[in-house]
């Protein structure tokens, strides 16, 4: 039974998110304040933690650079903040999903079951595809290591995924609904600004803008596509 740090303080929303977890089949270890969660971290490592950044104790952004220095857990942030700024910022901290308020405990439920889909191991004697090659870009699928003209490129666990989802069909546009399914392994809700806030730290990293793409491209309404410069 995976446990789930659940980190909220407003009681009446941390009692029904926690009962709503239970009967989904979770154990829940519910706390309210951001030291509370870092000691739950290291003394009783959850599958997951649910981030809520109102906390009364520390803001919950430096509660995740703070969780994410002591554990490499999978943690979900819950936050009123909409804009694509707010969101990049949350995901360079280390966040691997977030949900905006107010939201409902099955969508909580749905982003959980997707983050701990995308961490389970590969099983014992199976094979991980050989390393791609796009232009200067390099993704090891063994290794999950990334390199941009021979220098080692920093990612996170969402944007090697993602990258590397793209890498294994370069030169197609995929559809975002495409990239949904298969990345974050949920159906595509419009509106949503998942895709587009890793899109733009991947274009940060690869040294590239929306305005001049080198490896990224964006093709209006349909999808994403990963192409070697020209």
């Amino acid at each position: 039974m995976p446990l789930v740090l659940l980190v909220e303080d407003d009681p009446a929303i941390r009692r029904a998110l926690a009962h709503a977890l239970t009967e989904g089949g979770y154990a829940v270890c519910p706390v309210d304040s951001a030291l509370a969660a870092l000691r739950e971290v290291t003394a009783r490592p959850p599958a997951v933690v649910i981030l809520d950044l109102g906390l009364p104790d520390m803001d919950g952004a430096d509660a995740l650079v703070m969780i994410r220095a002591v554990s490499d857990v999978p943690i979900i942030v819950a936050t009123a903040r909409r804009g694509e700024n707010d969101v990049i910022r949350l995901l360079n901290a280390g966040a691997d999903d977030y949900v905006t308020k107010p939201f409902s405990a099955a969508h909580v439920q749905a982003r959980i079951a997707a983050v701990l889909r995308r961490g389970r191991s590969v099983p014992a004697g199976s094979q991980l595809p050989p390393p791609l090659e796009v232009g200067p870009l390099r993704l090891d699928p063994n290794t999950r290591t990334a390199t941009l003209h021979g220098q080692p490129l920093p990612l996170a666990r969402k944007e090697f995924d993602l990258l590397t989802y793209l890498g294994q069909r370069a030169g197609r546009v995929v559809p975002r609904d495409e990239l949904f399914v298969n990345v974050w392994r949920q159906p595509f809700v419009g509106g949503d600004q998942t895709l587009d806030a890793h899109i733009s730290l991947l274009r940060r990293k690869l040294g590239e803008t929306a305005a001049r793409p080198r490896l990224l491209r964006t093709v209006r309404g349909v999808g994403i596509m990963l192409v070697g410069p020209s």
